[in-house]
């Protein structure tokens, strides 16, 4: 009887165990994936602004616009390859945000061949690139078209129009000539147009007295300079430097200054999500710890049998240590694959027009179960040491 009460306490301190590694490992699961989602989203940022040298109005000017043939002047700076005019607008405005870790629909208007140049490519999924010189087309991110369900050849009324839209308000019917697929950052929530358009746009923005006064073709709303492919961040800080001394009335931002900003505010996010899973990790060692010591001292006897009848030292860590191991594997892989489980479904019933919130990489799945079958490893260490150290004599005399 004395027996089956061990047997069953043992189970029940196995089993306690294994979910201690289980919640352990499921928030670094569910707590990485955000992470990794997040570090995607900082990592498409830095690729584009790595690329291309920001240019728009110096500081302190309260318009918002420049003179388009400012490119031509940028154009002859030193290191300068190609500039092109850039036109940003929101695909829904006046719409309340949701909470959400992704951009927000975006209207992005330009030229098509600007993304030659760019280290942030895109795919098509359906359909093909905007047709230079064209007007009336458009190229929508994978998340915006889920979002209007739309395919090839349907038509889309840009910007949305808002249920409080003011009389004034005007937007235009495009033709949906591209389907990006999905790059898990910014471009997945974009509507990409032609550079006429977006002029059409920048003038439908203007307030309705002064709109016909402005020559929209001969202005911009910034400018993205690049160098030849391959050019170093470094030099790319320069050029910016170049821009600034050279021309004026616009003000170029170091690439460096825009990166670093992503870095950083990736390495935070990381280091919040990452702590608090730890924190669980840590929390299911210490019980492997006290399951194993726990399990040497009811087994003393057991030890020591095994001892006199000539097991050695390393067999006897090894039995230990391989026991501590498979229950940190177990409660990996339960844990890793309920938090697999958790944000499948959660980014499957993600409201259309917002980005996913999750996403499982191979190194999250590889650091998850590793960090638990090493966690298991480590804990069952001085147990079984201690398991080894017994004198079997002694722990014989004493059962």
């Amino acid at each position: 009887m004395e027996i089956l009460r061990n047997i069953s306490r043992r189970k029940l301190r196995s089993v306690l165990t294994v979910s201690g590694i289980v919640i352990g490992v499921l928030a670094l699961t569910t707590m990485g994936a955000i992470a990794e989602n997040f570090n995607a989203l900082i990592d498409g940022g830095v690729k584009y602004f790595s690329s291309n040298v920001q240019v728009g109005p110096p500081d302190g000017q309260t318009a918002s616009l420049l003179p388009i043939s400012k490119i031509d002047e940028i154009k002859k700076v030193e290191g300068v390859a190609a500039a092109f005019p850039s036109y940003t607008f929101s695909a829904k405005p006046g719409a309340v945000s949701a909470v959400s870790f992704g951009f927000p629909d975006l209207i992005v208007a330009g030229d098509p061949e600007e993304s030659n140049w760019s280290n942030l490519k895109t795919t098509f999924a359906q359909g093909h690139q905007i047709e230079p010189g064209s007007t009336g087309q458009v190229v929508l991110g994978s998340t915006i078209d889920k979002e209007f369900k739309k395919k090839i050849g349907d038509t889309i009324d840009l910007p949305v129009r808002p249920p409080d839209a003011k009389p004034d308000f005007v937007n235009h019917t495009f033709i949906v000539v591209g389907i990006l697929n999905p790059t898990l950052t910014a471009p997945d929530t974009f509507a990409y147009l032609n550079t006429a358009d977006g002029q059409m746009l920048l003038k439908d923005s203007l307030p309705s007295a002064i709109r016909d006064q402005i020559p929209v073709s001969a202005i911009t709303e910034s400018i993205d300079v690049y160098a030849t492919p391959g050019t170093s961040i470094g030099e790319l800080d320069k050029i910016a430097d170049r821009i600034n001394n050279q021309v004026t009335g616009v003000k170029a931002t170091k690439p460096s200054v825009i990166v670093n900003s992503f870095k950083s505010g990736g390495a935070i996010f990381t280091a919040i999500t990452t702590a608090a899973a730890l924190l669980a990790l840590v929390i299911g060692g210490l019980s492997v710890v006290n399951t194993m010591f726990m399990a040497v001292a009811e087994r003393v006897r057991e030890i020591g049998l095994k001892k006199a009848i000539g097991a050695t030292t390393r067999h006897i860590m090894g039995e230990f240590l391989l026991e501590a191991t498979v229950i940190g594997a177990l409660g990996g892989l339960i844990g890793y694959g309920i938090g697999a489980v958790i944000t499948i479904l959660v980014n499957a019933n993600t409201p259309q027009g917002q980005s996913t919130l999750f996403l499982l990489t191979f190194r999250l799945t590889v650091i998850a179960l590793g960090f638990a079958i090493a966690l298991g490893a480590v804990a069952g260490i001085l147990p079984a040491w201690r398991a080894a150290r017994l004198d079997p004599v002694t722990a014989l005399r004493n059962q």
